[in-house]
């Protein structure tokens, strides 16, 4: 990556447009960036990593502030930079979002932020040839070309001020996420929450082969209605139960089969006796039949007889059906005729047949010739119609242009109220700041009055509590002291009861005792004593917290009064909803001035629009008035001739069809009075057949079948009856006749119930033999399902407890835990070994800044009581052969180590990441710690990093530098803003 062009417009201090051409500054490959403090140095470092990646480094991208306050209006906040990145040369253009004084009226509108892509030369594959304008694509464009995020490019190509030391002393917890940062280690971390992830549900697998297990070990015991004692092998127990089950079962089919065979053996000796019961019921049933039936001979023989006359009397039946037929038609086609007659008014119905033909053709033919009068009476109806339409729009149009007309001449008054009503919402927003700030105000103090009750009942209750607190404490003071007066009499007590006459007082050494002390009635101990004193000394602390308490509530209460003042909760409740309602009024009428404005815009524009509008409908209505004398004259001269064919109906349309009308009831007359007559013909021929089916069927006369008729249900009542005493005759005839009831006695007794009862004890014997046979087939095939469920079950854990086992040791190595020595998980130890290389390539550029002296180390020893190592850092120095903590680094020191390793780091970052080649690199860092001969092996290093190319800037506001530099880059502060100037 090699910068060419930087252009930065009202950006942080830089009031103006300043403009950086990199491709002259880098000429010699390094330059010198320096100004006085607070110039903006730094900022135009910001302005770099702003333009590739839309943020500045550090805290300052927090502030989001990057527009310049004194900016003027006219001038927009944005970032212009040209460079090549892995040999494509492009252009980024960025502006941030910031707040923009509105150009009318007051207060500021916001600026979306924005960003632009354009390639200057060859266009990489892929990408589209106009560039790119969304902020996400050239986002992820830039990401893509530099291989490395905004974090790692600010730890990288831009060492920032201050900060790249805070690596060198940085503890290893800091180190570590510093490092993640910048090496992308997130994918190691994601392998260590996989093993976590992967142990949790091997664990619930594992837990779930176990409740199986317990949950089929427990079904067993169900069955077997045993619990395995503990201690027992359980393969053992569920063996046991198999074999016993299996000898019960086999037992139990045994009897069953026994109890079976003397089932069958009852049972047939009950069929057989049924069998015969069954011959002597049917033999008694058949003889009692045919006695029956011979009682209703007589019956049957009339029911013959009536069944024949009704079947002869079908054929008349039909030929009277036919007859009543035609005598229907032809009273239906009579009433046809007469009204059809009903609805011919004016005309002879009784005429020939042919004059109503010809009548009917006639008024059809003055129908066609009023049809072709139909398309000019559709006409006149839609010129009349538009006439119509013109009158209303002449008249739309005329009051249209005296509202214009009113609306011109009131013009003038509504400007005058819309400048009046912009007026008072610029008014409104003056006083909006105000009007927020006394709401404000006035909610704080009536949260103040509002806490009022509540502290002054805190502090009554507090002054109640101290008061308590200090009786309580006087009543244990004085029980002490009570305690102890008594017991210093106990005391005196005793030493009198122990003298004795002429021996000495082993107090007072006198050998005369006038008056001992006497014995008290309550001794007291030093145990009571001490708990008096120590309940005196809780007392007297309570006391003291107490009186603190009610000290703190006092204060309160008495600055919450002073606070509010004489004002109660009501009234500041009453001024505060006033000053929300102002507020709220001044609000919405500041709201509104955006509109008032463009209403007023809109009336002063709208004089011409309406002295346009007004000879627009001056000229509509003349064209609408020619066009209505003209149509008016059409409609006046065909209405004549279409009056004459009108004739007395309401138009030619309605006469047309009331010839049509009368015509088709014409036709319709005629077909009526034809259908009549065939009628009449066919009634007479019915009449004849009907005689002569009488007579054919053998009856006397019509009269005579007809009383013989029985309709169908009869009939079939009839057969049915004469069927079923036939059926019943032979069924009886053959069941008598039957070789299998021959030679048997009607009444014979055969003995049933004794066979029956007997059965029915085999029978229930075999049932219950069955159903305890089945209940054991049944806890046996269920003892042998759930041992075969339950073995698959014991065989599975095995594994699962393996896996589960080795996944669980593994798991805390990967994560520095149980096995692992040195307590360094996975990402860890990657971090360890990039730290390793990053120490390695900052160690070559320390030795030749410290004359071979100072050199890193990097230890992946365990932290002190058991915390996770691998990221330690130390020096060794080649003076005394010992290795140091960086910490105890003088201040030049630090500086050319925490030079030499962000340089390390620098390199092994870019290596890393596959990005592109760094051509440019920025270290902006203080060089005034470093004395003569070290600046020199500083400076010599800094010039083996521009060899091949590389750009060198340096920041910084030291004399020295600006001596040794021949490039230089000054950055003047003023009160108009920070410029830039080329010092060559």
């Amino acid at each position: 990556m090699r910068l060419h062009r930087l252009e930065v417009s009202a950006f942080g201090p830089y009031r103006g447009t300043e403009r950086v051409d990199f491709d002259a500054l880098g000429a010699d490959g390094l330059f010198l960036l320096h100004g006085d403090t607070g110039a903006g140095k730094t900022s135009l470092l910001d302005a770099v990593a702003f333009a590739l990646y839309g943020s500045v480094p550090g805290v300052r991208d927090e502030a989001k502030r990057l527009r310049c306050d004194t900016a003027p209006d006219n001038l927009a906040t944005s970032i212009e930079l040209e460079l090549t990145v892995q040999g494509h040369r492009l252009r980024i253009q960025r502006s941030p979002q910031y707040e923009q004084r509105k150009q009318r009226g007051e207060g500021y509108t916001t600026r979306q932020a924005k960003a632009s892509l354009t390639w200057l030369g060859d266009v990489p594959g892929g990408q589209p040839a106009e560039g790119l304008t969304r902020i996400p694509d050239v986002n992820q464009t830039v990401q893509r070309l530099l291989g490395m995020t905004v974090h790692q490019f600010t730890k990288v190509v831009m060492l920032p001020q201050g900060e790249f030391a805070n690596f060198l002393r940085a503890e290893n917890a800091e180190r570590e996420q510093l490092l993640e940062k910048l090496f992308g280690t997130e994918r190691f971390a994601a392998v260590e929450q996989w093993f976590v992830q992967r142990r949790r549900e091997r664990g619930r697998v594992l837990e779930a082969h176990n409740q199986q297990a317990r949950e089929v070990l427990a079904r067993v015991a169900q069955v077997v209605g045993q619990d395995p004692e503990d201690g027992d092998d359980q393969r053992i127990w569920l063996e046991g139960w198999e074999k016993q089950l299996t000898a019960e079962l086999d037992e139990a089919r045994r009897n069953r089969t026994e109890l079976a065979r003397q089932r069958d053996s009852a049972e047939q000796t009950l069929t057989a006796r049924r069998e015969l019961a069954d011959k002597v019921r049917r033999v008694r049933n058949a003889r009692a039949e045919l006695d029956a039936l011979e009682q209703q001979r007589a019956e049957h023989d009339q029911w013959r007889r009536e069944k024949d006359a009704a079947e002869r009397a079908l054929s008349v039946l039909t030929a009277r059906r036919a007859v009543a037929g035609a005598e229907t038609e032809l009273r239906q086609s009579a009433e046809e005729v007469q009204a059809a007659a009903d609805r011919c008014s004016g005309v002879d119905t009784a005429a020939e047949l042919d004059q109503l033909r010809s009548s009917a053709a006639a008024q059809r033919e003055r129908a066609g010739a009023l049809a072709e009068l139909l398309p000019e009476a559709q006409q006149q109806e839609t010129d009349q119609a538009k006439i119509g339409e013109l009158g209303r729009g002449i008249e739309s149009d005329e009051q249209a242009a005296q509202e214009l007309a009113d609306q011109r001449a009131a013009l003038p008054e509504r400007i005058t109220a819309a400048r009046q009503r912009l007026d008072e919402a610029k008014q409104a927003e003056a006083r909006r700041e105000s009007a927020e700030a006394k709401v404000e105000e006035l909610a704080e103090l009536l949260s103040t009055a509002r806490e009022l009750p509540a502290a002054q009942r805190n502090q009554e209750q507090s002054a109640q509590s101290a008061r308590r607190a200090l009786d309580e404490h006087q009543q244990a003071r004085d029980l002490l002291l009570d305690l102890r007066e008594r017991r210093l009499a106990g005391m005196a007590a005793e030493l009198a009861d122990g003298l004795e006459t002429g021996q000495p007082c082993p107090v007072c050494g006198s050998a005369q005792h006038p008056a001992p002390r006497e014995a008290v009635a309550d001794p007291v101990g030093a145990d009571d004593e001490e708990r008096a004193q120590h309940a005196e000394q809780q007392a007297q602390s309570r006391r003291e917290t107490a009186a603190k308490a009610e000290a703190d509530a006092r204060q309160y209460f008495d600055r919450l009064r002073e606070r509010v003042g004489e004002r109660t909760e009501a009234e500041l409740a009453a001024e505060s909803a006033a000053a929300a309602e102002d507020r709220d009024a001044v609000r919405k009428l500041a709201d509104q001035a955006a509109a008032r404005a463009d209403d007023l815009a809109e009336l002063e524009g709208s004089a011409e629009r309406l002295t346009a509008r007004r000879s627009e409908l001056d000229a509509k209505i003349a064209a609408a008035r020619s066009e209505l004398a003209a149509l008016q004259d059409t409609v006046d001269r065909r209405a004549a001739r279409l009056d004459e064919a009108r004739g007395e109906h309401a138009g030619i349309a309605e006469h047309r069809e009331h010839l049509l009308d009368h015509a088709g009831r014409l036709e319709r007359l005629v077909t009526a009075r034809i259908a009549r007559d065939e009628a009449e013909i066919r009634l007479e021929r019915q009449r004849a057949a009907l005689a002569e089916a009488a007579t054919e069927a053998g009856f006397g006369g019509v009269d005579e079948a007809l009383a013989a008729e029985r309709d169908e249900a009869r009939r079939g009542e009839l057969a049915e009856g004469l069927a079923e005493a036939e059926r019943r005759r032979a069924a009886a005839q053959s069941a008598l006749s039957s070789e299998e009831l021959f030679g048997v006695d009607a009444g014979t007794e055969v003995g049933l119930e004794a066979a029956a009862e007997a059965a029915t004890t085999a029978r229930e014997a075999a049932e219950r033999a069955m159903a305890t046979e089945q209940r054991l087939d049944q806890r046996h095939r269920d003892l042998t399902d759930l041992a075969k469920r339950l073995r698959k079950a014991w065989d599975e854990l095995g594994p699962a407890k393996a896996e589960y086992d080795e996944l669980d040791a593994l798991t805390d190595v990967v994560n520095g835990r149980g096995q692992n020595a040195r307590k360094m998980s996975l990402r860890s130890y990657v971090l360890a070994a990039r730290l390793e290389e990053v120490a390695i390539a900052g160690t070559r550029r320390l030795q030749r800044m410290s004359g071979g002296r100072y050199s890193f180390v990097h230890s992946d020893a365990a932290g002190a009581r058991g915390t996770r190592g691998g990221l330690g850092l130390d020096v060794l120095d080649d003076y005394s052969g010992r290795t140091r903590s960086a910490k105890t680094l003088s201040g030049g020191e630090s500086f050319m180590a925490s030079l030499s390793l962000a340089l390390g780091l620098a390199d092994v970052v870019a290596g890393e990441s596959g990005g592109a080649l760094l051509d440019t690199l920025f270290i902006d860092e203080g060089f005034g710690t470093l004395d003569a001969n070290t600046l020199d092996l500083v400076m010599d290093t800094l010039d083996e990093l521009r060899a091949g190319g590389r750009v060198i800037g340096l920041v910084s506001h030291v004399d020295e530098m600006r001596q040794r530099i021949g490039m230089r880059l000054r950055i003047r502060k003023s009160r108009e803003g920070s410029t830039i100037e080329l010092d060559a």
